[in-house]
């Protein structure tokens, strides 16, 4: 038998009910944790990022530009030909030579130039006697002349008149054929000239100095000049180069003379500046496109530029320097999911 008290049913009741709210505030703080756990992991882990693209405001240069393609050629240049036919003895330059003014560089086979001049110092002396000939007898048709009219008349049928009208037709035919001989004189003293002037045409010189860019005939080759002057090389002077730039019609109107431009070509990182020299007023058909050629000068003492180079031309329509620049897209439609910031 227990001798100890029974605990009341109410005592027990009490005791359960605390024992149950106890629990009740666990439950609720592990709740509350969780919940509190949840929000955090959304709050760092679920929230969607904003992504900030930034960039600098800084100070720079701005224009406005027609870009074209253009070419590179030299400022001034020459073909130089033959003046005199024959064959091509020799050629003294090659591609690349740097020449100077009336140096040689290149002489044509002077035979038949020698032989011309030959014949025509021939006939020139031929001239020259019949012409002394004829003079002498035009003297002697002179002095018949005078002496005839002298005694036609002193009367008393010295001479008749009949006499006297030959004496005088001979005097003037002499003096025609002295005419005559004189002038065929002077047309083969000019061919004399002329053939002088061809043996030199034999010694071809530089009519400028520069460089030889290119050689189109060969030592050996038949020259003939009597139909068209052959071209033997081309010497140019590219200390200054011209760039031919191809400006299509929709952008010639906005370009003109004196307006600034610079341009680089492939390779090469180096920018030329010059200023518009030309527009020529012909234009060319390309694919259907109408272009007009637009020249400017550009120095070249450093030999950098060379011949047929392609150049990509900046034509500049309007300039503002030093000017706040500030990126395209921070000006544009915001709330695209980036946004741009200057510092």
């Amino acid at each position: 038998m227990n001798d100890e008290p029974a605990t009341p049913p109410k005592g027990r009741y009490l005791k359960f009910r605390a024992l149950l709210k106890r629990r009740s505030l666990w439950l609720i703080g592990a709740a509350l944790v969780v919940i509190a756990g949840v929000f955090l992991y959304y709050w760092v882990f679920g929230k969607p990022k904003i992504l900030y693209t930034t960039a600098a405001v800084v100070y720079g240069d701005l224009e406005s530009s027609v870009v074209a393609a253009g070419i590179v050629q030299p400022l001034k240049y020459v073909d130089v030909g033959a003046q005199t036919s024959g064959k091509l003895k020799s050629l003294k330059v090659k591609k690349g030579d740097q020449v100077e003014k009336d140096q040689l560089i290149a002489e044509i086979d002077p035979v038949l130039a020698t032989t011309a001049l030959m014949s025509a110092n021939a006939a020139l002396d031929n001239m020259i006697s019949l012409r002394s000939v004829k003079e002498a007898r035009l003297v002697l048709a002179k002095a018949l002349q005078s002496r005839n009219e002298v005694l036609f008349a002193q009367g008393e049928g010295a001479i008749s008149a009949n006499d006297r009208d030959i004496t005088q037709a001979n005097y003037d035919v002499a003096l025609a054929e002295a005419a005559s001989l004189s002038a065929l004189t002077k047309q083969a003293t000019a061919s004399v000239e002329t053939a002088k002037a061809n043996l030199g045409y034999t010694k071809i010189t530089a009519p400028m100095a520069g460089e030889v860019v290119s050689i189109s005939l060969l030592e050996g080759q038949t020259l003939n000049a009597n139909q068209q002057a052959p071209n033997i090389l081309r010497i140019a002077d590219i200390s200054t180069v011209t760039v031919w730039a191809q400006v299509s019609e929709a952008d010639i109107v906005r370009v003109k003379p004196g307006q600034g431009v610079h341009f680089t070509v492939l390779g090469n990182s180096r920018t030329w500046n010059g200023k518009i020299r030309q527009i020529l007023p012909t234009p060319e058909l390309i694919n259907n496109v109408v272009f007009y050629d637009v020249l400017f000068d550009i120095p070249n003492s450093e030999r950098e530029l060379k011949i047929q180079m392609t150049a990509q031309v900046f034509i500049v329509l309007a300039q503002a320097k030093n000017a706040l620049l500030i990126p395209a897209a921070a000006i544009g439609n915001a709330g695209e999911g980036s946004e741009i910031k200057g510092k």
